[in-house]
């Protein structure tokens, strides 16, 4: 027995007393029953709230093995075996209801300057044309709001109704002016009430930080008030790039950080009695913005709140990366079953980011209507709040073979491709194809060259110039796969052979020469007694493979879940993937293998393989992928490949870039900027740069940076190494030259390859 004091939202706890945990923080409850208990391999602890909440137990464990972070046991999402749609409350924007109960909405941001009526009025009808269901405009002082009221007349004159959000920061007063006129306010609690973070590390006392929750309360009550009285909506939009310093002294620039940022704001609503509104957390990392949400709707659970989710990565960027990295956060927390609202932040036109937006709302409906996924099973091994991989053994070189089979994964993530006869056809073009270097026609491998191919079907032992092409594929450590039927018909000198389970437990492989290394095909809902064959055998990699138009199995959760016995009345047919090998020690590498239709659209690949794939890697869950797509352009495949893996903060094979999507307040032109960077500085791998139009998100954005480009004032930009301004004021027209030789002072810099 032990009695303690305990927050009860659980943040975060830093232990002062062995004993128990404590975290800073003023919303204290009196507990007791302190006691530790051991489920299956995990330790917990169980603690019984003494005072009348209605959560009177909760769970907490360690976020990973030996961590002293401790999150709740609770669960985070509706089901982690089908995509159920967490149940919310209704949320009203205007005449637009947001929550379970309705669509997931689309939304954008307008660039224009809010000052400019016309103009904003104009884009807002543009966005609402392409089908959006609310449109954000920045609001940055007296000025801009009281331009709020014209572009709301002239809207409701041309008869759009579209509901109109206003963005806050720093400016109450503000919020409250333009709360007369807007259907919602977003606010940032980092920056609302607390001044801009300085990255300095305080100390407060209990009395000292009360007050400052006090301070915040003060500020934000008002606002709430009128929100009321006008019935107006609010969303309460932590940010990962500005926190206030006061909270990360307290929780680190961490997802815990920004869920306490967000529900102190949050007790505020609820001390009012004020329901009409929504939370989101944002990041430009996918990782750190599905950590985020998942543990913002942990503590809902535990705490039996049901308030909706905007969901969003921000500064995603452009083109096929931005699309990617919204696919991967957004997706990863659809097939979850949470978020209500949703936006893709690209640094493209505002109505450009409709189309995808309403593709991943498409995708998580659907998921939802159809609650795809598997039999119920007890999860072990995933680990929900923290990135941590599951790393397959990689291939490792045996006595007496001739050939390296090491390089045929790779240890931060591997691609493999598909390739067909015809390629092999023109080998030169082939080895370019698959992103290897050429020397006088020979192929070696780059940092961003494809680990293995994929090939279906053998050339005859006769084609003499299509085998020797492979064999100079095999002499460089890229792996050649191809199907048990074809080895034993055509066999190939060192190529490593498909099978299926079938062809295992049939003992057909055993027919191959001693030694053959094996890759084992898998759709993940085979039975127990199936899955049994994989002790006995020794495999290179497993291929999880599941057509993506299979309506009744999930993919995310076929391969999270494990099979949870058969000592019903009937064996479950979903076995899935790794938490059987998990439970039985099987280190096998997994690679996902996707076949997409033929004809989908490209948009629709790289938001099916963000989402499918995505949602397994961020969580840690695999090794790799393979995209098949008949008709699609190989090379476009090879890229997404990579940019999935990149996105999931695995593989880094090119610049990456944090790219804000544009709004009013940006002091230059982005997207020409942006092109203009990326052309610079595109061949610079393992290299990442912040093109912010200015720094309202605040410098913690460009946590994930090295260098950031930053809008400082009209014409004037400051350079950045990582949250540090190093440069101010550098007139734009040398703003890109700076920002190269800072590149170069630091040692990041590589002179462009030359062209072969």
């Amino acid at each position: 027995m032990a009695t303690g004091t305990l927050p009860a939202s659980f943040p975060g706890l830093k232990s002062r007393d062995p004993g128990l945990g404590f975290a800073k923080s003023v919303d204290f409850v009196r507990v007791c029953d302190f006691r530790k208990f051991k489920s299956g391999r995990r330790r917990f602890t169980v603690i019984r709230n003494s005072s009348n909440s209605s959560s009177d137990i909760a769970e907490l464990q360690p976020v990973s093995e030996g961590s002293p972070l401790l999150v709740p046991r609770q669960k985070y999402c509706e089901s982690i075996h089908k995509t159920v749609r967490r149940k919310t409350r209704t949320v009203m924007v205007g005449n637009v209801a947001i929550g379970s109960e309705h669509p997931i909405r689309v939304q954008t941001m307008t660039t224009n300057d809010t000052k400019d009526v016309a103009g904003t009025v104009e884009e807002v009808m543009r966005i609402a044309d392409q089908g959006a269901d609310l449109v954000r405009i920045t609001v940055q002082g007296k000025r801009e709001a009281d331009a709020c009221f014209e572009i709301k007349n002239s809207l409701v004159q041309k008869n759009y109704n579209i509901p109109l959000v206003a963005d806050i920061h720093f400016a109450p007063s503000v919020a409250l002016r333009v709360a007369e006129c807007f259907d919602k306010i977003r606010v940032n609690p980092g920056n609302f009430a607390d001044r801009r973070a300085q990255f300095e590390q305080l100390e407060y006392t209990d009395d000292e930080y009360q007050k400052e929750l006090q301070h915040i309360e003060e500020v934000f009550s008002p606002l709430v008030e009128k929100c009321k009285k006008y019935g107006r909506a609010v969303r309460i939009g932590t940010n990962h790039g500005s926190l206030s310093d006061r909270i990360m002294s307290y929780y680190g620039d961490s997802p815990r950080g920004m869920v306490e940022s967000a529900f102190e704001f949050a007790r505020i609503c609820r001390k009012l009695d004020f329901h009409n509104f929504l939370f989101s957390m944002k990041a430009s990392n996918p990782v750190v913005m599905v950590q985020a949400y998942r543990l913002l709707v942990a503590e809902m659970y535990v705490h039996g709140w049901d308030y909706p989710l905007h969901l969003g990565v921000t500064e995603a960027g452009e083109g096929e990366d931005g699309r990617m990295k919204s696919a991967i956060g957004i997706g990863t927390l659809l097939q979850d079953g949470l978020g209500d609202t949703i936006r893709v932040s690209l640094t493209e036109p505002p109505e450009k980011e409709i189309d995808p937006c309403r593709r991943l709302a498409n995708l998580g409906m659907r998921a939802a209507e159809l609650q795809k996924g598997v039999a119920p099973f007890e999860e072990k091994h995933r680990h929900y709040f923290d990135f941590q991989r599951r790393s397959g053994q990689l291939p490792i070189q045996k006595e007496g073979e001739e050939v390296d089979y090491r390089g045929a994964l790779h240890r931060d993530g591997s691609v493999l491709m598909s390739v067909s006869l015809d390629q092999l056809k023109a080998p030169e073009l082939l080895y370019k194809s698959l992103a290897a270097k050429l020397v006088v026609g020979m192929p070696f491998k780059d940092l961003a060259t494809v680990d293995s191919i994929l090939l279906r079907e053998l050339p005859s032992v006769d084609d003499h110039d299509a085998r020797l092409a492979l064999k100079r594929l095999v002499d460089i450590s890229m792996g050649v796969i191809t199907p048990l039927s074809e080895q034993l018909t055509k066999p190939l000198p060192h190529a490593m052979v498909l099978v299926n389970l079938q062809e295992l437990s049939t003992g057909a492989y055993k027919l191959l020469p001693e030694g053959t290394r094996l890759v084992v095909s898998l759709r993940g809902d085979e039975s127990y007694k199936e899955l049994e064959i994989l002790k006995d055998i020794d495999a290179t990699m497993i291929l999880h493979d599941l057509p993506f138009n299979e309506d009744k199995i999930g993919r995310v959760q076929a391969a999270r879940s494990q099979f949870p016995g058969a000592n019903g009345p009937y064996i479950y047919v979903c076995c899935r993937l790794f938490e059987y090998l998990s439970e039985n020690n099987l280190n096998f590498p997994v690679i996902h293998h996707i076949q997409f239709p033929n004809g989908i659209h490209r948009d629709d690949l790289v938001i099916g393989a963000g989402t499918n794939v995505g949602a397994l890697l961020v969580d840690g869950l695999g090794d790799g992928l393979l995209l098949e797509a008949p008709g699609q352009d190989f090379d476009f495949l090879r890229d997404t490949s990579f940019n999935l893996l990149q996105g999931c903060r695995m593989r880094n094979t090119k610049t990456e870039y944090v790219s804000c999507p544009s709004c009013g307040r940006t002091l230059f032109d982005l997207q020409e900027i942006s092109a203009e960077i990326r052309e610079k500085t595109s061949h610079l791998p393992g290299v990442s740069i912040a093109i912010m139009g200015c720094i309202v998100n605040g410098p913690g954005e460009m946590a994930d940076a090295d260098f950031g480009y930053v809008g400082g004032a009209p014409g004037k930009i400051d350079l950045y190494v990582g949250k540090t301004v190093v440069k101010r004021g550098i007139a734009m027209e040398q703003a890109t030259d700076a920002l190269i030789q800072l590149i170069k002072d630091h040692g990041r810099w590589m002179d462009p390859p030359a062209e072969e």
